[in-house]
């Protein structure tokens, strides 16, 4: 729900929420599983709005680094355990959180960041985005910096989703991680999904973005505390 209110009305980016949430009750592996055909269901409308509108460019310049933290996060899924995965997402959660403070106190610039920042936020993207559908906040910086057009800064960074979340669901596909639950379940949250879009879009009318935004955030820190600390004791164990 949350992530549907996020698209609908506040400008996406809140999705980081679903994962770290879910994965306080269930294995973040199946979290990730239940969550991947509902959001590839809304790239695929958001894309087709937005086919005309975006800088390719850019998202040329995005893809090899997620390539990078892609195949980093796969190798995590395959090797690692459900409370170890289950800490990383704890901390990529906080790591959000102070992204946002840091960019609530500083003005963003407009030059254009180094190929080496690219490669690396690129990277932790691609980890961050196959781990926990959490990929935005890394080049949300990056795609501001590049002064585009709203409608283009949109578009962009929804072609660059889009293939990463192709990307993942061959993936998740080739490592079994699609049952016939994960996908029941998937299919059960589309209402919530829908009811989420159209409290969006009451929502957008009357409740600034920042006051969401930092309400959310503030959720988000709880829910990386809670997993770090349930995470710490079980593989301390």
């Amino acid at each position: 729900m949350i992530t549907g209110i996020s698209k609908s009305g506040f400008g996406g980016g809140l999705g980081v929420m679903s994962v770290p949430l879910m994965s306080l009750y269930i294995t973040p592996q199946l979290a990730v599983a239940i969550l991947m055909p509902v959001l590839l269901a809304m790239d695929l409308i958001i894309v087709w709005s937005y086919r005309h509108h975006w800088n390719r460019a850019i998202v040329a310049m995005l893809l090899p680094g997620a390539a990078v933290g892609l195949a980093l996060g796969a190798m995590s899924f395959q090797w690692m355990s459900a409370d170890v995965i289950r800490c990383a997402v704890g901390m990529l959660a906080l790591f959000f959180v102070a992204q946002f403070i840091w960019g609530e106190c500083s003005k963003h610039s407009k030059r254009p960041s180094g190929k080496a920042t690219v490669l690396t936020l690129g990277a932790l993207s691609g980890f961050a985005s196959f781990v926990a559908h959490a990929g935005g906040p890394p080049v949300k910086g990056i795609l501001l910096r590049q002064g585009m057009e709203k409608t283009v800064f949109v578009g962009t960074n929804t072609m660059f989703f889009f293939a990463m979340n192709a990307t993942k669901t061959v993936a998740y596909s080739s490592m079994g991680h699609f049952t016939r639950d994960s996908m029941t379940v998937s299919l059960l949250l589309v209402p919530m999904l829908l009811i989420g879009i159209t409290l969006g879009t009451v929502l957008h009318k009357f409740i600034a973005q920042s006051v969401f935004t930092r309400f959310v955030y503030g959720f988000l820190f709880l829910a990386g505390i809670k997993l770090l600390w349930d995470s710490s004791l079980a593989i301390w164990a």
